[in-house]
């Protein structure tokens, strides 16, 4: 069955209509290999791609690091049904829906189910105790992998974490990569007849946010 135009995202409808996308989404790594930095949390999921199991994880760091990205990577590599949660609709009631298709056998051509929940930390205390059970072991949904991404683990409770295994994502030492990948997209985007700016400047002043930097960028190929 078709996916309807009005069931896409904004940005899937803006490349259905042939309408320019913004560079962060036009440049968002879609496998392992394409990533900027994140040698461990890469090689972790890598090897859990190649040999799935029901399992829940935590990504953690901050902002612009690649968590959810790097989930839905993974998502790809297995390939897995995805099941996206946003934090703010992280509630007890899309927690259970999500929980009852997840008994169910992957949709055809998927071997494995994929929740991810962003922003872990801002969901609400009934979905976080309602996921206590769900995590356990004798009440995990079969074929399902949990992904969870947070900027910190403050506000998540200690037997929640107790249920995770957690992987950090760090933008530390990845300045002359993202340097090098804002290089590519100002050469694949402009006809080099302007000059070019400095790309460790606005990586720095970006804090090594590879997002930030993109959308930096952007505005610095639109005055160009």
């Amino acid at each position: 069955m078709s996916t309807s135009l009005f069931e896409m995202s904004s940005v899937e409808q803006q490349a259905t209509l042939g309408f320019p996308e913004p560079l962060t989404e036009k440049y968002r790594p879609r496998t392992f290999d394409g990533f900027v930095g994140l040698e461990k949390p890469r090689k972790v999921m890598g090897k859990l791609a190649a040999n799935p199991f029901p399992s829940a994880w935590l990504f953690i760091g901050s902002s612009g690091t690649g968590k959810t990205t790097l989930a839905l990577a993974l998502a790809e590599a297995i390939p897995a049904e995805l099941h996206h949660i946003p934090s703010q609709e992280c509630n007890l009631e899309n927690i259970e829906r999500v929980r009852r298709t997840c008994q169910y056998v992957p949709m055809e051509g998927k071997r494995m189910h994929l929740i991810v929940v962003d922003e872990a930390d801002r969901m609400t205390d009934a979905a976080q105790v309602s996921l206590l059970s769900k995590l356990d072991s004798t009440n995990f949904p079969p074929n399902t992998i949990f992904v969870f991404t947070s900027n910190d683990s403050t506000r998540l409770e200690p037997r929640f974490l107790s249920r995770l295994s957690v992987l950090e994502f760090s933008s530390y030492g990845i300045a002359k990569e993202a340097s090098e990948l804002l290089a590519r997209v100002w050469d694949a985007e402009t006809d080099g007849s302007v000059e070019r700016p400095n790309f460790a400047r606005i990586v720095k002043e970006s804090n090594n946010n590879v997002r930030e930097a993109l959308n930096r960028l952007q505005v610095e190929i639109m005055m160009a």
